[in-house]
């Protein structure tokens, strides 16, 4: 089951208990809940829901994990033939969100297969001595010593 959420001009798509990085949030700390009301398309075990634009009652609501900061990226300034030459660098802020449930109406979640269902063990099948396996190379009769190296 997977949501696609608009949040910041863009969209991402999402599953419960994924880790997702979205844009810097002032007003959220660690531990707060998030709710994502722009939900674009639902896909559940009934089948994909389109909005036009939006679900309408649909929500994605996500845990705050902490605030990350990102890759740092350089920015180089050069005047040709003046020895002007500036690098300074810039690390972008993230907020780490785990996606904790997708709700609304009308969304069936699919049905969870037990884990702890024993599988079956295939048995041996006997074999005949007297019809070896084909795929070994051996054929009866035959040894290491009668080939003369």
């Amino acid at each position: 089951m997977y949501a696609i959420i608009a949040d910041g001009g863009r969209q991402y798509q999402v599953q419960e208990g994924q880790e997702l990085d979205i844009d810097y949030r002032q007003s959220a700390t660690t531990g707060d809940s998030l709710v994502f009301g722009r939900v674009l398309a639902v896909s559940a075990a009934d089948g994909v829901q389109l909005g036009q634009p939006d679900l309408d009652g649909v929500k994605v609501t996500a845990k705050v994990l902490g605030v990350q900061q990102g890759e740092k990226l350089f920015v180089q300034k050069l005047r040709r033939r003046k020895t002007f030459r500036r690098r300074t660098g810039h690390r972008q802020l993230f907020t780490r969100v785990r996606i904790t449930a997708i709700e609304g109406p009308h969304i069936k979640r699919p049905i969870a297969v037990p884990t702890d269902v024993p599988t079956a063990v295939p048995t041996a099948v006997p074999t005949d001595d007297a019809n070896p396996d084909p795929l070994t190379s051996e054929t009866p009769g035959s040894s290491e010593s009668d080939n003369p190296a």
